[in-house]
């Protein structure tokens, strides 16, 4: 008896499978293909914006001046995801943050996108100082 190796019946098997992986890879391709376009986070209104680096943690720097996170500070890079401040030490971001309202540590730290940071938002800049100079009638509400 002649047996082969494989049958002719199984055979006609390989070009429909042939056809299911390519339905089935094309199906993937397409699913995971071009990103969607990038989802703006909702940020409380309180927080403020700045450039953040972080040197040894807790220590970082806020726009060039020397800061602190607060014990238990979460930081969201930009897919939202919490990461550790470890895992940023010696890059500078764009961020988004509040601070405790007891010490004045940084609480909550928000890495931005590129569209997020494009945005301008109530809240993003802090005033320099707090009296005006000249009439006191252009600046006093009425």
């Amino acid at each position: 008896m002649n047996t082969a190796t494989h049958s002719p019946s199984s055979s006609r098997w390989r070009p429909a499978l042939a056809a299911a992986w390519l339905c089935a890879w094309a199906w993937l391709a397409l699913a995971g293909g071009p990103v969607q376009a990038q989802e703006i986070r909702n940020f409380p209104p309180a927080a403020m914006r700045g450039r953040l680096l972080v040197t040894t943690p807790p220590q970082v720097q806020l726009d060039g001046k020397a800061d602190v996170l607060a014990p238990g500070a979460r930081i969201r890079n930009t897919q939202n995801m919490l990461v550790t401040s470890a895992a940023l030490v010696g890059q500078e971001v764009r961020v988004n943050y509040t601070r405790e309202t007891t010490t004045g540590m940084l609480q909550e730290v928000w890495v931005l996108t590129d569209a997020e940071a494009a945005l301008r938002r109530p809240g993003s800049e802090r005033p320099w100082y707090n009296f005006f100079f000249g009439d006191t009638e252009e600046v006093t509400p009425k």
